[in-house]
């Protein structure tokens, strides 16, 4: 093989890896939409509110760690769906067309930083946000849920 050869076949193997790696963190996890008018519809047909996270899944430290220890967790996405259809709306670097993608959500919600969570009613209404690194573990996390609920219904 030439050394033109093997540098190329490197080259291609490396793109490869990291397009990989960058998918990798740009997936929507299992359960959770991707698609805010697909989930107010159904969170319509559901009689239920939805939850819409805006994530930098491999940028923003905040957001992996609440991947990690609250947004992955069974126990959180068991009980957090039953009042909720669960929105993921990531800005990777490692994926410029998923981030493109996704701006105009940012800018029609007026997204600061992230993680930001922002709850939503069956209409689609806004009733609470904050950020998700408030929150760092499932059982507070799913309490502010309950207590946003509480006071939605209150309202």
């Amino acid at each position: 093989m030439t050394m033109m050869k093997a540098i190329t076949h490197l080259a291609v193997a490396t793109l490869g890896a990291v397009a990989m790696s960058a998918s990798a963190f740009a997936k929507t996890p299992e359960g959770w939409q991707d698609n805010v008018d697909a989930a107010i519809e159904l969170a319509k047909k559901e009689n239920k509110s939805v939850l819409l996270e805006f994530t930098g899944s491999d940028w923003c430290p905040p957001c992996i760690m609440m991947q990690k220890e609250v947004f992955s967790k069974k126990d959180f996405y068991t009980k957090a769906s039953e009042d909720f259809i669960l929105v993921h709306l990531d800005f990777p670097n490692g994926d410029p067309e998923l981030k493109e993608k996704n701006q105009p959500v940012a800018e029609k919600y007026a997204i600061e930083g992230f993680p930001t969570v922002i709850l939503l009613d069956s209409e689609g209404k806004e009733f609470d946000r904050f950020f998700a690194s408030e929150f760092p573990k499932v059982d507070p996390f799913l309490a502010h849920l309950d207590e946003a609920l509480e006071k939605k219904e209150m309202d």
